[in-house]
């Protein structure tokens, strides 16, 4: 089959709905990531001039997900915090997969 082939499906990606604050108020999306194939893509926006503000950014998303651990009984919200703190500093010390980075407009 070739990529003009009206009977191939297009490959089904399940993204996420944009958080109501955002539709209500408006906003600029900053960071988007999927997993393909078990590895990790990005898209994202400078949008900071100091990079400490992705500092606070990261440790929001962090406090996100052990809340969504947390409330799904997964685990307490104290324990995800510290298996995604012990993790994060390891993959910065030492990367399993620094990957690529590359400008897209």
């Amino acid at each position: 089959m070739s990529a003009m082939d009206p009977d191939k499906q297009p490959p089904f990606f399940d993204a996420l709905t944009i958080p109501p604050t955002a539709l209500d108020q408006g906003g600029v999306e900053v960071l988007r990531a999927a997993v393909v194939d078990g590895g990790l893509h990005v898209s994202l926006r400078r949008a900071f001039e100091d990079p400490e503000a992705w500092g606070m950014l990261i440790a929001d998303v962090a406090r996100h997900v052990a809340r969504v651990y947390a409330t799904e009984g997964q685990f307490p919200e104290e324990q995800t915090l510290e298996r995604i703190r012990a993790l994060f500093n390891a993959e910065m010390d030492a990367p399993t997969d620094p990957g690529t980075t590359s400008a897209i407009s």
